[in-house]
């Protein structure tokens, strides 16, 4: 320990330079690193959800839910537990991971199991969708898209088919289906009667729609020179070319399913709506990622809403109802203030006890590094700047200046005794050394249990322990090569002072 000290004394620019990095790396980070409320919670957790429509809730969970459980539990290795909702037309089943577990290798076993069950489940099932979750990923902004000419159909059909894919390309953006409006599609709407009448029935209408609107490559014919490719015309292209669709033959005439349908465009049976003033509108939620920064998130969003107004047709109204960045930076603010405060009043107060200007700026010095310096070691954890890390800086502002405090008095006390400035410093530094340690390890052992905490609490409280433990360790650093440089030049006055009477 006391060769720190001699080395500071001999190559003081060395330790300059090294807070002068600090400064500067710990700025870059500030300015690049995730800011958010809270720490990232990744609490293992993986999300199927199955689709199957018309399907009642008792059905859904007995040939469903029940059936992909039992193989889940048979495959999938590292589940902690398992929750399952059966609903109407769908089932979700949140697979709870055990922590450690390869979340990767987990979904990819998920994945197969969902592909291997499908067998097994009713006919025509689509694959499930598997989706991972976090308690991280929470909502961060809301967009509300009206218009005044536009059916909610029409609507709805221009936020999912244009506005939402402009919108994914913003970093760490997540994006659920839009709510309100109503999902576009092409409805086949039978007349009973008309159906009896040729002696019909629903199946029938089904069987043909099925075969006649079938795509299939009709490859190229090569005549002569000319390779030609063929277009069937199979695939209806227009709305009316479905009512020209043959139904059935009777005799030398056709059932055209015109005879027995109305064919429209328009929105499926609306299952929720979105009023805004009495009139319907969509309302598009973006979430962000675990890895993302809501500030970054939300900025992308407010930069994308132009363009995306650019797209839309004349009329289309896209307003920002909901910003969770003015919360973010209200709270990061709210603590900032706080840790300035704190070093003012830390700052007060040594100044009155020492006495001296210089012994107060070598003291206070050592807060700003010792803070950049924790900031530089989460972000090397991979950690975000949120209220709990803060909260831990603030907390360890009036700890922070311990060592330095100790470190000046104990210099002025060996320059009063007469000794050169040099000679002070250095038996001023032996002398306290082992106490600084050993108030220093006391101080960030306190922190340790923090690291013993599981679930929510430990994701919350770990990145404050490791603020607080790496702030302290910088601090009695800096106490061993800064403040013995800073002194060795802003405390010449004094010590000539002190000097001139012997």
């Amino acid at each position: 320990m006391n060769e720190i000290v001699l080395i500071a004394l001999r190559r003081p620019y060395t330790f300059v330079v090294m807070s002068i990095l600090i400064v500067l790396l710990g700025t870059k980070t500030v300015l690049h690193m995730p800011t958010d409320i809270f720490p990232n919670i990744t609490i293992p957790v993986t999300s199927v959800v199955w689709i199957y429509s018309g399907l009642l809730p008792q059905q859904v969970e007995g040939r469903i839910t029940y059936l992909f459980e039992r193989f889940l539990t048979s495959t999938v290795e590292g589940i902690k537990y398992i929750h399952s909702h059966s609903y109407f037309g769908s089932s979700i089943t949140n697979i709870y991971l055990q922590d450690g577990v390869d979340v990767g290798r987990a979904e990819a076993d998920i994945v197969g199991i969902a592909q291997n069950v499908v067998k097994a489940l009713p006919p025509d099932i689509s694959p499930p969708m598997v989706m991972r979750l976090a308690p991280s990923s929470i909502p961060v902004a809301m967009l509300q898209i009206s218009s005044d000419k536009m059916t909610p159909a029409e609507l709805y059909n221009l936020v999912y088919m244009r506005i939402r894919p402009l919108l994914v390309t913003v970093p760490g953006i997540v994006l659920p289906h839009p709510y309100g409006g109503q999902d576009m599609q092409v409805m086949v709407n039978l007349d009973q009667q008309k159906l009896l009448a040729r002696q019909l029935t629903p199946a029938d209408i089904h069987n043909v729609l099925m075969k006649q609107y079938l795509v299939l490559p009709a490859g190229d014919i090569k005549i002569k020179q000319t390779d030609w490719i063929v277009l069937t015309n199979a695939s209806p292209l227009n709305i009316d070319h479905f009512n020209d669709i043959p139904v059935r033959r009777e005799g030398n005439a056709y059932v055209y399913l015109r005879d027995v349908a109305t064919v429209q465009l328009m929105g499926r049976v609306q299952q929720n709506a979105v009023l805004v003033k009495g009139k319907q509108t969509v309302i598009l939620v973006a979430m962000k990622s675990t890895e993302a920064s809501t500030l970054d998130v939300v900025d992308g969003i407010k930069k994308m809403i132009p363009r995306a107004e650019q797209i839309s047709p004349e009329g289309v109204e896209i307003k920002l109802l909901d910003d969770a960045s003015t919360f973010v930076k209200d709270s990061i603010s709210d603590v900032l203030h706080e840790m300035l405060m704190a070093g003012a009043l830390v700052g007060l107060i040594v100044l009155l006890l020492l006495g001296s200007w210089r012994a107060t700026l070598i003291v206070w010095t050592s807060i700003p590094l010792s803070i950049l310096t924790a900031i530089i070691g989460l972000h090397l954890l991979e950690e975000t700047i949120n209220v709990m890390t803060l909260g831990g800086l603030a907390l360890a502002v009036g700890i922070l200046v311990d060592d330095a405090t100790v470190m000046i008095e104990n210099i002025d006390r060996h320059i009063e005794m007469g000794k050169p400035l040099e000679t002070a410093i250095v038996d001023a530094a032996n002398q306290i050394v082992v106490p600084t340690l050993v108030a220093t390890l006391c101080i960030a052992i306190v922190w340790l249990p923090l690291f013993e905490l599981g679930g929510v609490a430990g994701y919350l409280f770990k990145p404050m322990a490791e603020a607080v433990i790496i702030a302290m360790i910088a601090s009695f650093i800096l106490s061993r090569t800064l403040v013995p440089t800073m002194a060795k030049y802003l405390m010449k006055s004094e010590h000539a002072e002190h000097a001139e009477p012997a």
